[in-house]
């Protein structure tokens, strides 16, 4: 076998073909230096294989792939073409499910379930895109009985999609589903912590058709081949989910080069509010859930509760008896809930916020420490009576570790849950219908759960306010980022006034 492929084996699909290369117009090479970088798993610490790493020099190989395509057939291919070769992906991927997640799972950590979770989000969603591909629609506006005004929505370009490690897959897709069906080409970078999912995906895209140059997908470090995407003269969009500080470094290249458009998803702080009229035990299960899913390592998580002087040290007791059911352990195993964090750097990380908790006087009521002593696992862990002035109830841990604190009055409930510098989401618990609504129009979050976390949909708009990103991702907004709206003026007499 060439060194552009290597047999791996995963616990519930055994041997397969992980590709390594770079997907370049619908061929894996190797970079032009020729490098490679290790891929870790982080449930043993082990290397799993190594991958090609591209450079600035394979971005470039990988713009010009994709420019041409843009210019040339990808332009000439019908909406409704577009549409059929993205409803082939995702048929494709529906077939390889089971290998994907497991995929994702051996490469991340996060449990074989919620990878299943995760491939099912992805079919959803290329799927819900491939229809809107023949969609796309513009309008005519009546000004003049002799002139003929119409607007239409084309296509911006060569996008550059750079993608985090927290939802290898899932991201890809919400990436790379508006840009193809407005009619984009992309070029898409993986996190360099979990390159493999998305290599595996990319066999698929020239099995359903695609035709070369059209979705190029390549592995590589933010330093190098994220900056390279974003500092590019010849890339017209660049898309970025995960940090705000990343995400402002990627803001300033764009508009140091040639001022492409920018969307960004990025961090958040999210408040779960629960009201003393809350159902206490469901409300425990969302919250558990808000903060635990996806081992604390989403951009979303409930990490900051506040629970109304009511209900509160019920709540802290019950919170914490249901914190320690949860499975931690093998990714593999059918009863895992939470997996190892998907680095030793973002262990050591999370670690010292649980550190910086304990030194500034915060209660640790359950977890606070490693779990075993192989991987990359941490207990989940609850701090109670937390200030808000502490670190972590303002700073974004990305773990298994939230911050409780209690408030009286339903205005004291909104101004603690929009005191951060993040606006991504928030959730509110309580059976008063009317209380429900008044918080959530008081939140300035781009979503808002009621009586629930986390619970996302391709159908629905997702994105942030302040330092949590700009533009939307999902539903029909998402659209918008991917196209220029052009406004064209006939004059049907053909004189000059």
């Amino acid at each position: 076998m060439s060194n552009l492929f290597v047999e791996l084996k995963t616990p519930v699909t055994g041997p397969y073909r992980q590709p390594t290369g770079l997907f370049i117009n619908n061929e894996f090479v190797e970079g032009v230096d020729k490098k490679t970088f290790e891929v870790i798993n982080p449930a043993t610490e082990e290397v799993i294989c190594s991958v090609h790493e591209a450079t600035e020099k394979d971005v470039d190989i990988a713009v010009a792939a994709a420019r041409a395509a843009f210019e040339g057939v990808w332009r000439r291919t019908t909406p409704q073409q577009r549409g059929i070769y993205m409803l082939r992906l995702a048929d494709l991927v529906e077939k390889n499910q089971e290998l994907l997640a497991a995929v994702e799972s051996l490469d991340n950590g996060k449990s074989i379930s919620m990878a299943r979770g995760d491939v099912g989000a992805v079919i959803g969603c290329i799927r819900y895109y491939g229809g809107w591909a023949d969609k796309i629609e513009g309008r005519t506006t009546d000004i003049e009985p002799d002139m003929f005004h119409y607007q239409r929505r084309e296509p911006i370009g060569v996008c550059g999609q750079i993608i985090p490690w927290n939802f290898p897959l899932l991201m890809l897709a919400w990436k790379i589903g508006p840009a193809l069906a407005t009619g984009n080409t992309i070029v898409l970078k993986t996190a360099e912590q979990t390159p493999l999912s998305a290599l595996v995906f990319a066999q698929f895209v020239k099995e359903a058709g695609f035709p070369p140059g059209v979705l190029n997908i390549i592995s590589g470090f933010g330093p190098v081949a994220g900056a390279a995407i974003s500092s590019h003269m010849d890339i017209d969009k660049v898309a970025f989910t995960g940090s705000t500080l990343v995400g402002r470094t990627i803001m300033k290249a764009a508009a140091a080069s040639n001022l492409k458009k920018v969307t960004l998803e990025l961090g958040g702080k999210s408040p779960n509010i629960v009201f003393n009229d809350a159902d206490i035990d469901e409300a425990i299960s969302w919250v558990n859930f808000g903060i635990y899913y996806n081992h604390g390592q989403c951009c979303c998580a409930g990490s900051r509760i506040y629970v109304q002087e009511g209900i509160y040290d019920k709540f802290v007791a019950a919170f914490k008896q249901r914190a320690e059911q949860n499975k931690v352990g093998d990714p593999f195993h059918p009863e895992t809930f939470q997996g190892p964090q998907v680095s030793k750097l973002q262990y050591d990380r999370i670690m010292g916020y649980i550190q910086s908790g304990k030194e500034e006087g915060a209660k640790v009521v359950t977890g606070g420490e490693r779990h075993g002593d192989k991987g990359y696992f941490i207990k989940p862990t609850i701090f109670a009576d937390v200030t808000q002035n502490m670190k972590i109830m303002q700073e974004e841990i990305f773990g298994p570790v939230c911050a409780i604190a209690k408030f009286s009055t339903e205005e004291e409930a909104i101004k603690l849950g929009n005191d951060t510098s993040y606006g991504l989401a928030a959730s509110v618990h309580t059976k008063d219908l009317n209380t429900a609504i008044r918080v959530s129009n008081g939140l300035r979050a781009g979503t808002v759960w009621v009586n629930c976390h986390n619970l996302l949909n391709h159908q629905l708009p997702f994105g942030g306010y302040k330092s949590s990103g700009i533009g939307r991702e999902l539903g029909e907004a998402a659209l918008a980022n991917y196209t220029e709206l052009k406004s064209v003026a006939v004059n049907m007499k053909g004189k000059l006034f």
